[in-house]
């Protein structure tokens, strides 16, 4: 916005202001312009102040909050030599939703963003003492995705300003071990799929989505689809991640041929075995959950021994890479998301700002939920201040605000889900690489979800031991 001045200062003085004096008149002049400046600052200080609450004054409100500023944190496994990389692209989506909200949405409660990134490194204590520097320095973390994240007691601990263990607010991405997954202050944009009233059961009940196997079983034939499962194996609650999903598909009808366990540090020819297992079978469905290099280690191998009778090879969010793209082996690979393709960004503002911010070369799956954790967060301290003014922006407010958002889609851009009960979605969006890029599948109509109750699933297991 211009100054107030701007207009009036290019404005030719009337006749009768010509016949007074010059020099009262720049001084009447300039009053009128001072005058109109401060109604100007004035009208848009008590509009900044009723949106957060009221018209109060903005305070150093809790950790990490100034009168100007409000810190974010973001942790994530960036550096270690044995996956590099893995999830920078989280920590790219919360510098850019973060340039993002500071030019478009003013912040943050009237405050500009400043992030903190923290390397977690697929190391437990570095994962943890990330979060106990964040609890320090930072209002709340958003995109966590540290893998060896076992002990949340400084998480959930996290004193306030007043000293109150109120806990640090956190809207991860990727949840592993139970005690993040069943943490009272980690709320995801994916929530896990652990139901964590199940948690201290024998057997524990889990919920989450099929993804696209009762489409896969519809095209295909429910006797036809049958083949090989394989397992990331690096960590055991990584594997016990995919064991519920695997074990549903197979209920519903993908016969399992073969299973086997893969680290993530697994070179093709690792892959040999899994391979000779579609051939031993004439396998028609493969299934890893495995990262996007494992994935093209797997089908770079099947494609070496000849594997022609794969009808389906069938990954989700982590496949959603350009380095998937950039392997010709993957044409074919099926790739189902809970958000939506990245080229549909005519039909979803907020999916259009995120691939603007983050730019088309970086944008990816991991960053597509980053950045919706960032939504996520924004939503809780709107909601907040809503209820109890710009003195509900704290760390207390906020997670309590996050639990009553049991509706949550990010303006539309990732499928809706019940972050605050902690209740995954059912929803998907299939796609298929074709010709080097992601074209959509299923459901047809761009800016669109497949959200039928045929794909969510219910399944008791006994994975705690």
């Amino acid at each position: 916005m211009r100054p107030a001045t701007a207009n009036m200062g290019g404005a030719a003085p009337s006749v009768r202001a010509a016949r007074k004096p010059r020099g009262e008149y720049v001084r009447r002049f300039r009053w009128i312009a001072v005058v109109c400046a401060a109604m100007l600052a004035t009208a848009i200080t008590a509009g900044s102040a009723a949106g957060q609450g009221g018209g109060a004054a903005q305070t150093a409100s809790d950790v990490g909050i100034s009168p100007t500023e409000i810190r974010i944190g973001v942790v994530a496994d960036t550096g270690s030599s044995l996956a590099p990389g893995l999830f920078q692209g989280a920590v790219d989506a919360t510098q850019a939703w973060a340039k993002y909200m500071n030019e478009k949405e003013g912040g943050l409660a009237g405050r500009k963003i400043v992030v903190d990134t923290y390397d977690s490194s697929l190391d437990a204590n570095k994962s943890r003492n990330a979060i106990i520097e964040a609890c320090g320095k930072d209002f709340a973390i958003i995109a966590t995705s540290a893998l060896f994240l076992n002990n949340i007691d400084d998480l959930v601990a996290c004193k306030d300003i007043k000293g109150a263990a109120t806990g640090l607010p956190d809207f991860p991405i990727v949840t592993t071990e139970v005690v993040q997954q069943c943490s009272p202050v980690s709320h995801g944009v994916n929530p896990p799929i652990l139901d964590c009233a199940t948690k201290d059961q024998h057997p524990q009940t889990y919920r989450g989505s099929l993804g696209a196997t009762s489409y896969y079983l519809k095209k295909f034939g429910k006797s036809a689809l049958h083949g090989v499962f394989i397992y990331p194996s690096d960590i055991a609650s990584a594997k016990n991640s995919q064991v519920p999903a695997f074990t549903a598909q197979q209920q519903a009808g993908i016969k399992q041929d073969a299973t086997f366990d893969v680290s993530a540090r697994a070179q093709q020819s690792a892959y040999t075995p899994f391979v000779q297992a579609l051939k031993d079978n004439s396998s028609t469905y493969a299934r890893s959950g495995s990262n996007d290099a494992g994935w093209i280690s797997f089908m770079k191998e099947a494609k070496l021994q000849g594997v022609n009778t794969v009808k389906v090879w069938d990954c989700s969010l982590q496949c959603y890479d350009k380095d998937i793209l950039a392997a010709p082996e993957t044409e074919g690979l099926y790739v189902w998301t809970l958000f939506l393709p990245l080229d549909e960004t005519k039909s979803n503002k907020m999916l259009a700002n995120y691939v603007k911010y983050m730019g088309a070369d970086k944008a990816d799956g991991f960053g597509a939920q980053g950045w919706a954790s960032g939504i996520l967060l924004r939503d809780a301290i709107n909601k907040a201040a809503e209820t109890a003014g710009n003195k509900n922006i704290t760390r207390a407010g906020v997670l309590a605000a996050a639990e009553g958002i049991t509706q949550f889609d990010a303006d539309g851009m990732i499928a809706q889900s019940n972050p605050g009960e902690g209740i995954p979605s059912n929803c998907y969006v299939l796609n298929q690489v074709q010709g080097g890029k992601f074209v959509r599948v299923f459901p047809k109509k761009a800016g669109t979800f497949q959200c039928e109750k045929n794909n969510a699933y219910t399944i008791k297991l006994d994975l705690i031991k």
